[in-house]
């Protein structure tokens, strides 16, 4: 993705419009289910009003809706939305009206931010610190405290449409009948949650708005660029975990999403999937939410071949689940960006080409135009491509497996350029049975979901 010097118009944008105002929100719950709506003020020029909708559903608790204690969570919900209209203009101050923030919540507030924007910044060529490219400014009083809640010990299981949650669910729906969690639904994520038999009436929606305002400064010039979208979804799934009386949030992040963007720097399109912000984030539900709710990634301590491994099992799956950010309006791999050559690749280890040339449509690593984006996610360019994707290890260790499996004169387009490159040299040798069998440490499996976990490896 190319990089715009838009360094002269964010100090210009900061000048014209010098603070944010997050004016509060608006909550109603009626037998149609919960609506919020935020309101946004940019300088006193422009507003903004976005909202959120989660269509009722019977194992929803009233007492736990109309408690006060859920305002926190919401409040919180409409600061991972405020980013998306904030960076329009990237005004130094962040005015918070009719809520209090203690410091530590603040620091918390900014490195989200911070580092949630890096591809933002990176991207537009914009150099600023942690500590100065914005003040927060919250109302006075005291802040409300955690609160105890009862809270069933049963599984929320956000479902993207990927492979990665469909592996969750698979595995999880051995131990219970966990309660899936979609986001502004679309076919492949609904589909992939039919597959196991679930009615709408059983499904969490979360239906988001975008103020189209916002989508017409875009259009005048204003900037622009990727957000923390999985802080959005964290904060929403726990949200839904009270409102169902459901304890544990399980997610489909793996261990490769730690991995920068940018090497030797700070950069992480994935950092809202990242064990760091996942930690953090924990933090903040036990401090500042309550102490009850487990957040975790049930994949955390795998890499994306083990995952892909898992999910190659699951053939049901294979004609409906879909990874592609620019074929999901119409339920398509498009065949030509960074996620669909990755998903691919790494698949390749584990199913027949013919099966993968019935899920992409024709075979990716015969089409020339992707050399560029194979050069990326191998390393052998400047950064790896700013999608979800895998670390360059393992990109690397599935192409070394594909070259051993093939006879040279078979190699498709892609593999004979790889080989002829740096990056086949240095990885050549690799152990990718090891790959296969590592665990990582880093992770906030319960007992009982890590045993699950390692128990799929050994099957």
């Amino acid at each position: 993705m190319p990089k715009s010097n838009n360094s002269g118009k964010y100090f210009q944008l900061r000048n014209d419009y010098p603070f944010f105002t997050y004016k509060g929100y608006d909550q109603q719950y009626s037998d149609k289910g919960l609506r919020v709506q935020f309101h946004f003020n940019l300088a006193d020029k422009y507003s903004f009003h976005p909202t959120l909708i989660i269509p009722v559903r019977d194992f929803y608790i009233k007492d736990n809706i109309q408690d006060k204690n859920l305002n926190d969570l919401l409040f919180s919900i409409g600061m991972i939305e405020l980013i998306s209209y904030w960076k329009a203009a990237c005004p130094p101050l962040i005015i918070i009206e009719n809520h209090t923030l203690d410091p530590e919540q603040v620091k918390w507030w900014k490195k989200l931010y911070f580092k949630g924007l890096g591809e933002f910044f990176y991207l537009n060529s914009i150099e600023s610190a942690e500590e100065d490219f914005m003040e927060i400014r919250s109302g006075s009083g005291k802040t409300n405290g955690p609160y105890r809640i009862d809270l069933e010990k049963s599984t929320i299981i956000p479902v993207g449409g990927g492979k990665d949650s469909v592996v969750t669910l698979e595995l999880l729906t051995q131990k219970e009948r966990p309660l899936p969690l979609i986001m502004n639904p679309r076919p492949a994520s609904m589909g992939c949650v039919m597959r196991k038999s679930y009615y709408y009436d059983s499904i969490i929606e979360i239906h988001r708005t975008i103020d189209p305002l916002l989508l017409e400064l875009n259009s005048q010039g204003f900037l622009n660029g990727h957000t923390p979208f999985s802080a959005l979804l964290a904060f929403s799934s726990a949200l839904t975990a009270i409102m169902s009386g459901r304890k544990y949030i399980a997610l489909s992040n793996e261990s490769s999403a730690n991995e920068s963007t940018i090497d030797g720097a700070m950069v992480n399109h994935q950092y809202s999937k990242s064990f760091e912000f996942e930690k953090d984030f924990r933090w903040y539900i036990y401090n500042y939410i309550t102490p009850d709710l487990e957040y975790f990634s049930f994949l955390r301590p795998l890499n994306e071949l083990q995952i892909a491994r898992l999910f190659s099992k699951y053939h049901d799956y294979f004609n409906i689940f879909k990874s592609c950010n620019v074929g999901s309006k119409n339920d398509t791999w498009c065949g030509n960006c960074p996620k669909c050559l990755f998903t691919w690749i790494i698949l390749s280890p584990f199913l027949e080409q013919k099966d993968l040339e019935s899920i992409f449509g024709k075979n990716l690593l015969n089409d020339r135009q992707l050399i560029p984006l194979l050069n990326e996610l191998t390393g052998n360019a400047e950064t790896k491509p700013f999608d979800c994707i895998g670390t360059v290890e393992e990109v690397n260790a599935a192409l070394v497996d594909l070259i051993k499996k093939l006879a040279a004169e078979d190699y498709p387009v892609l593999l004979k350029h790889y080989i002829e490159t740096v990056a086949y040299e240095q990885y050549k040798s690799i152990d990718f049975s090891s790959l296969l069998s590592s665990f990582n440490r880093e992770h906030f499996l319960p007992e009982e979901f890590e045993a699950i976990l390692r128990s799929s490896l050994n099957g």
